[in-house]
């Protein structure tokens, strides 16, 4: 359930945009089977509109298709159990009052090449009877204490909520039992390096960029808090060994 948060700092920018556009589609990627997606996207009250708008254009925008064809698409997800298991999180996200942005439940229901006036780009969205497809579904004015917002869905769902202070952006991230990595999304140095010490998470990144091959993955809480990668994946191979009673100057 790692957090996205989005700063003021960024708005009337194209960094604004291009921030929510890459929230999105990390999340949709893969079908939403990615351990460490940014599945809350936490946005500044001052553009919450323009936030939202944004989400929904980049949603519409991504292709559900078979997995055997190539392309830029999303397939299927992993299994009935898990397709079914999305499902339920959709169902309790509107009967628990989030507002359905894009999606919702069942497979994607746009027929290839049916004309949909309103928005052709829902053109993108194909139907399949067989193949546990799921719609992209981004869920806005979500809150602590929904479901979607508390546990881990593992599919193709985004929730997104609004803050208006750097506290309170923080306090909502890391009001999770989750802690594999949060994202941050400014241009204050400063408030980076608060993000870095802050946020509740085994993995920090900030503006989107990549940590190295040999950075320690792994998470805290309930992301569990051991670590691959670098010299920090081999200490969980080692044991410590206390020895007591040897003389250092004897063979």
């Amino acid at each position: 359930k790692g957090a996205n948060i989005i700063f003021e700092d960024l708005g009337d920018t194209d960094d604004f945009y291009e921030a929510i556009e890459s929230g999105v589609e990390s999340v949709m990627s893969n079908s939403g089977q990615t351990c460490n997606a940014p599945t809350r996207m936490l946005v500044p009250a001052k553009y919450w509109d323009y936030a939202l708008e944004v989400a929904k254009e980049v949603a519409w925008e991504i292709e559900v298709d078979s997995a055997h064809e190539g392309g830029d698409h999303i397939g299927p997800v992993v299994s009935e159990t898990q397709y079914e298991r999305i499902q339920s999180y959709i169902r309790s996200g509107i009967d628990e009052g989030a507002t359905l942005l894009v999606g919702g439940l069942g497979k994607p229901t746009i027929e290839a090449g049916e004309d949909i006036s309103d928005d052709s780009r829902r053109l993108l969205q194909r139907q399949y009877n067989d193949g546990y497809y799921v719609q992209p579904t981004i869920f806005a004015n979500c809150s602590p204490e929904m479901t979607i917002w508390k546990e881990e869905i593992f599919g193709p769902v985004l929730c997104i909520t609004k803050y208006d202070t750097e506290e309170e952006a923080i306090r909502l991230a890391n009001d999770s039992p989750y802690g594999l990595t949060h994202y941050a999304q400014t241009y204050d140095k400063k408030r980076q390096k608060r993000l870095a010490r802050k946020l509740q998470s085994g993995m920090v990144v900030i503006n989107q960029v990549g940590l190295s091959g040999s950075s320690p993955f792994g998470g805290v809480k309930q992301s569990g808090n051991s670590r691959e990668g670098g010299e920090w994946g081999l200490l969980d191979f080692c044991i410590v060994k206390a020895v007591s009673g040897l003389r250092s100057h004897e063979d």
